[in-house]
């Protein structure tokens, strides 16, 4: 088990935490909506991080999303080793299923808007070659395995 260092920078900031045994991702809760336009609202969760190096946070929607008229803007945020800021997430306003007003929000303050993963990962290092093996596949894109 890693730890990372967490550190509240609201007082009703939420520490993040496994629901149920077996869960990869955990929680994370609005303590402020730090923008909120016309076209998306940024909220922050009142949290910052110490993430190991060689580790990175990842931050994808809560699958309560769906319910919403939002979509998390980068789809997975990515929270590098060195930052230590207040950990935030903006969402584009998708208007269409809840008719809410361009002032509204889908999300409040002190509502579970996003979840964090935090992974390990490889350093890696390109090696420029005139020519890559042979597979299967080759160069098929998209589609190239079916339907």
């Amino acid at each position: 088990m890693e730890i990372v260092k967490i550190k509240k920078l609201h007082k009703d900031a939420v520490i993040p935490q496994y629901a149920k045994y077996g869960d990869a991702g955990m929680d994370l809760v609005a303590t402020s909506i730090i923008s909120n336009t016309t076209f998306d609202v940024t909220y922050g969760m009142g949290i910052a991080l110490e993430i190991p190096e060689g580790f990175v946070g990842l931050i994808f929607p809560r699958s309560s999303i769906r319910k919403t008229d939002l979509a998390l803007t980068n789809c997975v945020g990515v929270i590098d080793s060195g930052y230590r800021g207040e950990l935030q997430a903006t969402f584009k306003k998708v208007y269409g299923k809840n008719d809410i007003r361009i002032d509204e929000v889908d999300y409040k303050v002190g509502d579970r808007i996003a979840q964090i993963i935090i992974l390990p990962y490889p350093t890696i290092r390109f090696e420029e070659v005139e020519q890559l093996s042979n597979t299967e596949r080759g160069e098929g894109g998209f589609g190239s395995t079916g339907n």
